[in-house]
């Protein structure tokens, strides 16, 4: 973070000194609220959870070095004192953005956010000092936490925006405006919380409102392929630019190919020239994902050729997203277990399709959280696209959504052992370790709950071991 004083933080925030021999004392390290992750000069800020309490780590904190820390009570340690913990952290994430001045890109969406997000980082990095979100945490604390994490040399800052319902991403804004939003897709994740696609883009679409006017420089960058996003073009002042595989598609991608091991390969062209483009990546849908990226990009004076040596080089930031690893023996793991919704399911198993040409492949699939009363569908839809693309082994791993899986497969023409239905993680490592060849590839995929990383790790600790039988 910037360096601020005690005493400007407390006045930013709304807060009560308590125990400061010294309010001029800077805060020079980073916005923290892990106590483990504490250097000197750092802002602790204690939450108070329903198992753990911040508030009892600031005297250890204190001691590691810590300047002060944001509290809701006294805690006998340098303290600012505030009614709200997180409502103080985001006025201090709203005031660090102001002050520095740096270029702000949000993005949201249904799927993708995540890998989108680290592509849009590593391509600008290659311009300027970027600063992103890590991982997910696109939250209500996770956003301010990033913020803040930027300095005087950050040139951009990309912010992740999550939303569970309406006004979500609305808060999010107005802690961190943004002068580029861009908008990925409206799907079925969290469905069942908000209602209905409607609903999800209605939420969305709160990022380009957010946006200033065309005038003051704001870009509200849309997927040409979506309706519901496109129609956000109606919603903002910004301008407007269109992303996707449209021939009306500002930054569009023509010519898409997978190579043999799935990575997709297609020309990019922008507004200002055209190149080609072979990304590190796996699976289609990561083609949208580089044209968002692209786009934004474009618009900070990035040209073709550079995007595009910027997405070819670009690789995996966070895990368990189609992380891909190869064991001694020949057989590759997938572990693309962080999350699940329907449209990321569509995408792993015909990325797993591409990657398996003529070699054994299973996918091993949990439940789709959240889905509301399309549960039943979606799973059913997802067995019988595992069907249809003919994977050789389906795994059903869990309860009932995990039946209606294995159902869908079965209805689809599934016979013999080709789909099964196994009660938890353990029962499906046991199966696949009794039966995985050499050269076989495995898709690991359920929402975050179900924990299927798991099984991913399982089977490459198997693989390092030799304890795999060879068939």
């Amino acid at each position: 973070m910037i360096a601020l004083s005690l005493a400007e933080i407390a006045e930013v925030v709304g807060g009560q000194t308590h125990d400061i021999p010294d309010p001029s004392a800077l805060v020079t390290g980073p916005v923290v609220r892990d106590s483990r992750e504490v250097v000197p000069g750092s802002l602790f800020v204690a939450f108070a959870g329903e198992r753990v309490d911040g508030h009892d780590f600031a005297a250890a904190v204190v001691e590691a070095g810590a300047a002060a820390v944001l509290a809701s009570r006294p805690v006998g340690v340098p303290a600012i004192v505030v009614p709200d913990v997180q409502a103080a952290l985001g006025a201090l994430a709203r005031h660090v953005v102001r002050k520095l001045g740096t270029t702000l890109v949000a993005l949201t969406g249904s799927a993708g956010k995540t890998s989108t997000k680290d592509l849009v980082a590593q391509v600008l990095q290659r311009k300027a000092p970027t600063v992103f979100t890590p991982g997910s945490l696109n939250n209500e604390i996770g956003l301010p936490l990033t913020a803040l994490s930027a300095t005087e040399e950050t040139r951009f800052l990309v912010l992740e925006m999550g939303a569970r319902g309406i006004g979500h991403i609305r808060y999010l804004t107005d802690l961190t405006p943004p002068r580029i939003g861009l908008v990925l897709n409206v799907g079925t994740a969290h469905i069942g919380e908000f209602g209905g696609r409607e609903q999800i883009a209605q939420a969305k679409g709160e990022l380009v409102e957010a946006l200033p006017s065309a005038q003051e420089g704001g870009v509200a960058i849309l997927n040409a392929d979506d309706p519901l996003v496109r129609a956000m073009a109606s919603r903002t002042k910004a301008r407007v630019i269109l992303f996707g595989e449209s021939g009306e598609a500002d930054v569009r991608a023509e010519n898409v190919t997978l190579t043999d091991a799935g990575q997709p390969a297609f020309r990019l062209h922008t507004p200002s020239g055209a190149s080609d483009v072979t990304m590190r990546l796996y699976g289609e849908h990561h083609v949208s994902n580089a044209l968002a990226a692209a786009a934004v990009a474009h618009e900070l004076g990035m040209s073709a050729d550079e995007i595009a040596t910027a997405l070819s080089e670009a690789g995996s930031l966070s895990r368990w997203r189609m992380e891909v690893t190869e064991r001694p023996d020949g057989v590759t793991v997938v572990n693309d277990a962080y999350n699940a919704n329907p449209e990321s399911m569509r995408a792993a198993l015909r990325a797993l399709a591409a990657m398996g040409k003529g070699r054994r492949t299973w996918a091993v699939l949990g439940k789709m959280a959240e889905l509301g009363d399309e549960s039943l569908a979606e799973h059913d839809a997802v067995g019988r696209l595992a069907v249809r693309l003919n994977v050789g082994k389906l795994v059903a791993v869990g309860g009932r959504e995990a039946s209606w899986l294995q159902l869908g497969a079965y209805n689809e023409g599934s016979w013999g052992e080709e789909s099964v239905h196994v009660s938890d993680a353990q029962a499906a490592i046991d199966l696949l370790r009794s039966q995985l060849r050499p050269g076989d590839v495995v898709l690991v995929k359920a929402s975050r709950s179900v924990g299927l990383e798991s099984v991913a790790q399982a089977l490459l600790d198997s693989g390092n071991e030799g304890e795999v039988a060879a068939r």
